[in-house]
């Protein structure tokens, strides 16, 4: 049994990183609330983008755009991958590199990354797969500057036959406790399904091409913008739940390391009476 002055140290330990894992699930909390309002709030626009993107899907002469041609075989992948800058938030990190290790194990395919996150780049960077972007230090930039420069690179990339298709992984966030990694293709522009709706006709000023060439590109942005959104309100449910989970977990050991230092305490009295009752006894002998 460990002596009281290694428990109490212990306890002590305990105590002080419980403090920290309390804070940090506080602040993780504050960040959620934040991240999850401007998620609700991008999927209203991101929807009506979509429907408008749904309606010009029908037309032959959309689908021979050059954001919107299927490449067949897509023997060059690009993925975009977004991690974190952070751990200490559960399996988010760890689940998003696995998806993204089954991915690009697909047979028949060149794959090369565009990485989000030092999670991700520092362990891809050790690995025999080719990184043509990196973006590391992310906390405190706008996600809509992130989604303008990977989409921006991304079309690049696309346009001059660099790749054939490019997918984005992203934790889509569901709850706090709930957090799914998600991979969609970004390029070529999958149109989504129209609604019962999505035949209306539109009116173009000032032309249909010229709509339709600053359309695209945005419909590309806001997916990846989405994206970001949805993996930064990931992070934060991720780090708040494993947080409290830390936090649980020390008050459950700090109970645990109390009862063992009453036990080591009684043995220690116990000790010191039987001591002073054999001194006692030797006395009167």
């Amino acid at each position: 049994m460990a002596s009281l002055k290694i428990i109490r140290k212990r306890i002590s330990s305990v105590r002080s990183t419980q403090q920290i894992t309390k804070a940090m699930k506080m602040v993780a909390a504050a960040k959620l609330r934040r991240a999850q309002e401007a998620v609700v709030q991008s999927r209203a626009y991101a929807a009506k983008l979509s429907e408008v993107v749904a309606s010009l899907a029908s037309e032959a002469s959309l689908r021979e755009h050059r954001l919107v041609r299927v490449r067949t075989p897509e023997s060059r992948v690009l993925l975009i991958v977004l991690t974190a800058d952070r751990g200490l938030c559960g399996g988010f990190n760890a689940n998003l590199i696995r998806q993204s290790e089954t991915f690009l194990a697909r047979e028949g395919a060149t794959p090369s990354l565009a990485i989000v996150g030092r999670k991700g780049f520092d362990y891809y960077k050790k690995r025999a797969v080719e990184i043509r972007e990196q973006y590391v230090g992310i906390a405190g930039r706008a996600p809509i500057e992130i989604a303008r420069q990977l989409v921006a690179r991304a079309v690049e990339l696309f346009v001059t036959d660099e790749v054939d298709a490019v997918y984005v992984l992203y934790s889509q966030f569901r709850s706090a406790l709930s957090q799914t990694p998600t991979i969609e293709r970004v390029l070529p522009i999958e149109a989504p399904a129209a609604e019962t709706d999505a035949g209306r006709e539109y009116l173009f000023e000032p032309s249909r091409e010229a709509v339709i060439e600053d359309l695209l590109p945005r419909y590309v942005e806001v997916k990846i913008f989405q994206a970001l959104l949805e993996s930064i309100a990931s992070e934060h449910g991720a780090r708040m739940t494993a947080m409290d989970s830390a936090t649980n977990n020390a008050s459950d050991m700090i109970e645990r390391l109390t009862l063992e230092m009453n036990r080591a305490r009684q043995a220690t009295i116990t000790k010191e009476l039987m001591e002073i009752v054999g001194g006692a006894e030797a006395l009167k002998g």
